[in-house]
């Protein structure tokens, strides 16, 4: 079994030619308040970061992944674990479908990759993911995908300078 392999895509390590498309992503500040980032990243910052991606996850805690069609070798998306915790066998998920490639299935293939791989190759034992309460189709994709909602954290996302978003908690536990 090809754990990173599935019908319409396939999950790929980030190479140096993916430059440019992380130099598009992180660097728009309508995805920034779904993370950490209040700033842009420069390019010399993400050249750094691509020749460390390639080391290992329990050095790290995290790993990046490109979503990339089968088809045609383009990539159509990110997906991250973070904040990989060994000890205690779980790590956070993190995915992005580009604009123009949402809606078409994308999401759950990658989603499930990723699961298959983290628990499969990993041996982790959980998932999870914090979800703005607003983002009903980030909901949906990891309801789909066998999350399940366990929590809300009131207030955890500052979207405005005096407003707050609730944040849903998703878990999956290794089946």
């Amino acid at each position: 079994m090809s754990y990173l392999s599935g019908k319409t895509v396939y999950l790929r390590a980030v190479e140096p030619e993916d430059l440019d498309t992380l130099y598009r992503y992180e660097n728009d500040p309508l995805l920034w308040p779904y993370g950490n980032t209040l700033a842009p990243y420069s390019r010399f910052a993400l050249q750094e970061y691509l020749k460390h991606a390639q080391d290992d996850i329990f050095q790290t805690r995290q790993l990046r992944l490109m979503i990339v069609r089968s088809d045609d070798d383009r990539p159509v998306g990110i997906i991250d674990l973070f904040d990989f915790e060994p000890h205690h066998a779980r790590a956070a998920v993190g995915i992005l479908v580009f604009p123009g490639e949402q809606h078409r299935g994308i999401g759950s293939e990658a989603l499930e990759l990723l699961s298959d791989y983290a628990f499969g190759v990993l041996h982790l034992h959980q998932l999870y993911a914090h979800i703005p309460e607003s983002n009903t189709f980030s909901r949906r994709l990891f309801s789909r995908c066998g999350y399940t909602e366990c929590g809300r954290l009131n207030e955890w996302l500052r979207t405005a300078p005096q407003q707050y978003e609730n944040v849903i908690v998703v878990q999956k536990t290794e089946a």
